[in-house]
Order: C-alpha cells, then structure tokens, then sequence
C-alpha cells in the first residue's frame, strides 16, 4: 500500500520493521527501542535533506495542483491545496 499511495496520491509512507515479531508484548519494548534508537534518530534526521519549498505565484500565493518534475526522476508529483 505504501507504493500506492506514494503513486496516486502524493503521501510518502514508510513501515519500518525493527525486528522478526510484529506484535511484540509490551515488555519487550524498552529493549528495542534502545537496540534500534540511535539508527531511528538518525533516519528521522534525514527529513532535512533533499529539496522542499513552497510553490507560489507572483504575488506570494501557493499554488495548488502545480506539476512538480525533476530532470532524471520519472515520477512528477502534484502541491497539494
């Protein structure tokens, strides 16, 4: 479903697995927050790279529904409202 909506709708989603049980009990989440904790901090960092902004007219105003496209990247994506 994550490529789906990162497709069709412009909502870049991620599932991240940090171990074999999906469901682990609640005692045995302390743990792996620490086991996983420093490569979670650092991947959460990275949303301060690559290029954002804001699409706006000659008067300031964002645009909405503007075709965003980068040279080399075969997936244009829309501004939202």
């Amino acid at each position: 479903i994550n490529d789906f909506s990162y497709l069709h709708t412009n909502c870049f989603e991620l599932s991240i697995y940090v171990g074999c049980d999906k469901y682990p009990h609640e005692s045995e989440l302390p743990e792996e927050w620490e086991n996983n904790r420093e490569s979670l901090i650092v991947f959460m960092e990275q949303v301060h790279r690559g290029i954002k902004g804001i699409v706006k007219d000659v008067h300031g105003k964002g645009i909405p529904n503007a075709v965003i496209s980068v040279e080399g990247v075969n997936h244009d994506i829309r501004t939202g409202k």
